[in-house]
């Protein structure tokens, strides 16, 4: 028996992600399946409370407590029934955000996970499970084990790219290798070795029997030194300090004699064992195994393999296109994920995990009446007289202005936009009037009064490749101007009421993705951008020549290339104290930058589950005066909300598909597929 948390023990409440009601119905199904030998009730109930246990990648507090009695309940269960849960199981362990294990509990969780490697190693041993899913199981099984190759490789048994890209442990360089994985019908180089330090298990491990399972025939002819390692490995037990490269061996082993149809399981399996081979770094020239390349820290992780059976993620984290870790994460992030918490939307509600209501949505009116319509650029109009108005535009070449505080339309939508709205900005001139600009696919550029809701001129410009991102810029001169930029470089300088170019940045001609007014005084304002390259760039305004650098200056490069950083979107963020410019990646991390030294400023926001993507990013200072910044994945459905002074993290599920942020005082402002809605900031 695990000595478990009692189910009527009032620690329960200080759980998150929990509900014992539901965790006792799925226990009593789970011991009437056993009783029974069969039965399917307890799965969609484990589906609904996992939910709450680990959402996006993020571990509850309450799965540290609950699991230890689900895994001593579904360990009794037939092997080929469990298949899933076990899985499941391997998710948690290797999710991007684990918290610590509370003391008074790590006894219990301890010995939960090591019941656990062992029916889920029977799991392996018992079900016929396809390759796919056979490869996510042994994996389970290794991260059960505490090896961190369990964490590593979760991403490849869905990889079906040829190529393959790894970051150096010694330089963090990356290193890619574009066809790699074209034909693995033959080894790649001599099977790896055992090192004679390699520990093996002594109490008793579960791997025998998959040792003895093993085949040398089953990857084909030239394949046996690798299995024969897979073998080694599974005799010793897997301990932490089992090289990557021969874990890979046991791992493709296994999904070789386990997977089903054989044919595709061989094929991964041979995938997965060309991991074992070596690269070359290009940069500092030292040689790694592939395996290595892999975990940013190998070596760091093997110091720190001290049997934890729930181990902490090593260094910095890689998500691919469709969100699943390809990596780990920061290691200054770790107060940032212990305050990770979870919410979602119902309905017209934003909820956390346990129901608790955190504040209203409020869907904006339709961009025209009776037919929703995606909005793909927003403006924010603040006017010291009147009501904080919402300008948005998007493919149907209409700019809409809706009240924040209802999310009522304050005019019929404005049409006359030559082509579909890309990108918007708010003017505010110095006779006190405040506009509102539009640019779109065709390069023309819309400036409206949104008090009237007329244009102010006629749309004008000329800009190759439509106007994809623009801001407001202060020069000291007094003037106001708009700045426009374009994919094939143009970044242009208007004057809003005559439509006239006055100016240019951008000397090098870099393809642009997004700009941003960064204000250093109360009449000077900067401008960044990022480009295509991932280099940002920061101009200023207020000089005549392109080339002069004036009060611009650089962001620090190497702080850039050391943490890997190629940015894509950048937005000022005007704290209490001080502008800073923040700056985000396609991976999902957030970095920002003191504007006057062009140096990082503090811990940056580190990439998690379902990050990656072209990002989205808004900032505000709604909390008494503390900077908030919230990102998200264009097309994607889910915020992260971040402080960066307490390094606190709040994660939001929408019911929608992203386009665009903005912020209005305490509320976010999300632009989506179908239309604009707005939430909190802050709880209500």
């Amino acid at each position: 028996m695990i000595p478990k948390l009692p189910l009527d023990s009032p620690r329960w409440r200080d759980l998150d992600g929990l509900k014992v009601e539901e965790l006792q119905v799925l226990l009593e199904q789970l011991a009437s399946a056993a009783a029974t030998g069969g039965g399917d009730a307890w799965r969609r109930t484990w589906t609904d409370l996992s939910g709450g246990l680990m959402d996006d990648g993020v571990v509850a507090d309450g799965a540290y407590a609950a699991l230890p009695h689900l895994v001593e309940a579904a360990a009794v269960l037939p092997p080929e029934q469990t298949v899933d849960f076990w899985v499941d199981l391997g998710f948690m362990v290797t999710a991007d955000y684990r918290p610590p294990v509370p003391a008074d509990l790590e006894a219990a969780f301890g010995a939960a996970l090591r019941l656990a490697e062992r029916a889920a190693t029977r799991s392996l041993l018992g079900a016929g499970t396809p390759g796919q899913l056979c490869a996510q199981l042994v994996l389970a099984c290794v991260a059960l084990a505490g090896h961190h190759m369990g964490e590593v490789l979760w991403q490849y048994p869905d990889h079906q790219e040829s190529g393959l890209l790894l970051s150096c442990p010694a330089c963090g360089s990356d290193t890619e290798i574009p066809d790699f994985h074209v034909d693995s019908a033959r080894p790649p180089l001599e099977a790896p070795l055992l090192p004679e330090a390699a520990q093996a298990r002594q109490e008793g491990h579960p791997w025998g029997e998959v040792a003895a399972a093993l085949r040398e025939e089953a990857l084909g002819e030239g394949w046996e030194p690798f299995l024969r390692v897979a073998r080694e490995v599974a005799v010793r037990g897997v301990p932490p300090e089992t090289p990557g490269q021969a874990v890979v061996c046991l791992v493709a082993g296994m999904v070789a004699v386990r997977g089903t149809p054989q044919r595709a399981a061989g094929e991964l399996a041979r995938r997965l064992m060309s991991l074992t081979g070596h690269f070359r770094c290009w940069d500092c020239e030292r040689t790694w195994t592939i395996a290595d390349g892999l975990a940013e820290n190998p070596d760091g992780l093997a110091e720190n393999a001290d049997g934890a059976l729930f181990p902490h993620p090593p260094a910095r984290a890689r998500t691919d296109s469709d969100g699943s870790a390809a990596g780990a994460e920061s290691a200054t992030s770790g107060r940032t994920s212990r305050a990770a918490t979870r919410f979602r939307q119902e309905e017209n509600a934003v909820v956390a995990a346990d129901g608790t209501p955190w504040g209203w949505v409020s869907v904006f009116s339709d961009t025209v009446p009776g037919s929703s319509g995606g909005v793909d650029a927003l403006a924010v109009v603040s006017h010291p007289d009147r009501p904080t108005l919402v300008a948005g535009g998007g493919g149907k070449g209409v700019v809409c202005l809706w009240d924040v505080t209802d999310g009522r339309l304050v005019h019929d939508p404005l049409p006359g936009h030559p082509d579909a709205v890309r990108s918007m900005t708010t003017l505010p001139l110095p006779d006190g009037r405040v506009l509102v600009a539009s640019g779109g696919d065709s390069g023309k550029i819309a400036v409206w009064n949104p008090l009237t809701g007329q244009p102010v001129r006629e749309p004008a410009g000329d800009c190759p490749g439509g106007v994809t991102a623009m801001c407001t810029a202060a020069v000291p001169d007094g003037r106001t101007l708009l700045v426009t930029a374009t994919p094939r470089g143009a970044v242009r300088m208007w004057e809003p009421d005559s439509g006239e170019c006055v100016g240019r940045l951008n000397p090098y001609g870099s393809p642009i993705r997004s700009v941003t007014a960064v204000p250093i005084s109360a009449d000077h304002t900067l401008i960044a951008a990022s480009d295509t390259a991932g280099r940002v760039h920061v101009w200023d305004p207020a000089v005549d020549d392109p080339w002069d650098r004036g009060a611009a200056v650089q962001l620090s490069a190497r702080a850039l290339v050391e943490a890997d950083h190629r940015v894509t979107a950048v937005e000022a963020v005007l704290a209490p104290d001080r502008t800073m410019l923040a700056t985000a990646d396609d991976l999902g991390v957030v970095m920002l930058w003191d504007p006057a030294t062009g140096d990082p400023v503090g811990d940056g926001l580190p990439s998690s589950t379902g990050t990656a993507g072209p990002p989205l990013i808004t900032a505000a200072a709604p909390h008494g005066g503390r900077t908030v910044l919230v990102t998200g994945t264009r097309h994607g459905h889910r915020l992260r909300v971040w402080e960066p002074e307490t390094g606190a993290v709040r994660h939001i599920a929408l019911d929608v598909s992203l386009t665009c942020l903005a912020t209005a005082g305490a509320d976010l402002i999300v632009g989506h597929d179908r239309g604009v809605l707005s939430l909190p900031l802050t709880g209500q």
